[in-house]
């Protein structure tokens, strides 16, 4: 399961420099598969293909925001998510609409990070 930042968010940042993928980004702020990853290269779900250091479209405007796909809840890192653990108002909660069990996320952090 992905982490999500809720509307909660105060906008501190202490999130951000925590994640180990690079999955944080400040709201407006455009992202890249590769920023944090060792990708090149990714194959989306229509089956096309894009530069990893292309910059993709913000998720949110308004606060920081967690790219999913890029979301490993710090599996294979950390014991817990890291963003969760420094968040002074408790926004970054376990996202419903990403739920994966343990190994596709560990299966994930190999794919970002080339393993």
């Amino acid at each position: 399961m992905a982490i999500i930042i809720t509307d909660e968010c105060i906008n501190c940042g202490a999130c951000e420099p925590e994640c180990p993928n690079t999955a944080i980004y400040e709201g407006g702020v455009e992202w890249t598969w590769a920023g944090g990853t060792a990708l090149t290269e990714v194959e989306l779900g229509d089956g096309s293909t894009m530069d990893a250091k292309a910059p993709v479209e913000p998720v949110s405007e308004e606060f920081y925001y967690i790219v999913p796909d890029k979301c490993t809840e710090c599996t294979g890192f950390h014991e817990e998510p890291q963003c969760a653990a420094v968040c002074p108002v408790d926004c970054c909660v376990p996202d419903p609409d990403h739920v994966e069990d343990k190994e596709t996320l560990l299966a994930k952090k190999a794919w970002l990070h080339a393993e």
